[in-house]
């Protein structure tokens, strides 16, 4: 079932375009503007500026004990706001970046404390997205940038998803087309210089591991998050939606209009149910992409309950899963 949503014709809603020049003169001005990056779009603004970080919560109606990630343009920008690369941290920096890894790692005091909620660590990565890097090759300043949607709802993979839900809030949105990646950064911290992953995303654990060995994992479901996404809600559509074997939920929820996000496998014989299928070739990769999407349009539709399989513990497949577990928290 394909939902087409009409672009306001409103004069006060967000202008899309693809300038980047426009984006850096707002950015400069201290406004806040929706950014494309490889993984989702960002609200964007000046990771300097505590206005500007102030009007990132504001907008996004985001708790200010929930950190925000700074975006830079290059490694030794990044060496300007951190203390110190610990040396598996430079060995996935000089791997991964650009790309979608952040690092958690000790920050100077020209870090601001409100964006890192009074934490002594920052979130830091370089993102890999053409308009993204030209525009931040362009500033003297990083910036902020969470996802670019209301607290807590699916993130968004396009300008117009931006433009939907934030447009009335924001004077400019950064179009870079759809997300190649569809996942929010694997975020990766140390400890005594041992690496640990905070937030499964779009950088497979297997990759990580290849490059600096065995790395621990914590991602609990917090209230008083350690590093950005990990929410015990989070990314959740605003339809209730359960995790698990297919049939078995389509049969206990007869009575309800239901949707159904399934990886591969189809489904079509359930009668009376919509169905979304994110990848039907079995990629990992093209149903992470397709993901937020796929949940975006299942929340717009008529259906009552999304159900979903669990995915492949195994590449992004756990990444998936995670974003499910707190979608449906």
């Amino acid at each position: 079932m394909m939902i087409i949503v009409e672009k306001s014709l409103r004069s006060d809603l967000a202008k899309i375009s693809s300038e980047v020049s426009e984006a850096v003169k707002y950015l400069e001005m201290g406004e806040v503007i929706g950014i494309p990056t490889e993984t989702v779009y960002g609200l964007a603004g000046n990771a300097l500026n505590e206005n500007a970080i102030l009007k990132i919560f504001e907008v996004k109606n985001r708790p200010k004990f929930d950190p925000l990630i700074v975006h830079v343009a290059s490694l030794e920008q990044a060496k300007n706001f951190v203390k110190e690369f610990p040396a598996n941290a430079m060995q996935l920096a000089k791997q991964f970046w650009p790309g979608p890894l952040t690092l958690l790692l000790d920050k100077k005091p020209n870090i601001p404390d409100l964006l890192t909620a009074g934490s002594q660590r920052v979130a830091i990565r370089i993102p890999n997205h053409p308009l993204t890097r030209q525009m931040l090759n362009q500033l003297d300043f990083p910036v902020a940038a969470p996802s670019a949607n209301p607290f807590g709802y699916v993130s968004p993979t396009t300008a117009q998803h931006v433009a939907d839900q934030l447009g009335d809030k924001i004077p400019f949105i950064l179009d870079g087309g759809p997300c190649e990646v569809g996942l929010e950064s694997t975020i990766i911290g140390f400890e005594a210089e041992k690496p640990i992953i905070y937030r499964l995303g779009g950088i497979k654990q297997e990759d990580l591991e290849a490059c600096v060995g065995r790395v621990k994992l914590n991602l609990n479901l917090s209230s008083n998050p350690l590093a950005p996404g990990m929410l015990k809600s989070h990314y959740a559509p605003i339809k209730k939606i359960v995790v698990g074997k297919v049939t078995e939920l389509v049969a206990k929820y007869q009575q309800k209009k239901i949707g159904i996000i399934s990886f591969k496998d189809d489904f079509s014989h359930l009668n009376g149910s919509t169905q979304i299928i994110l990848s039907r070739q079995g990629d990992l990769n093209e149903a992470a992409k397709n993901l937020f999407g796929a949940l975006r349009e299942m929340d717009q539709s008529e259906v009552d309950l999304i159900i979903t399989q669990r995915f492949p513990e195994e590449g992004l497949g756990k990444a998936i899963n995670d974003r499910l577990r707190r979608a449906s928290s």
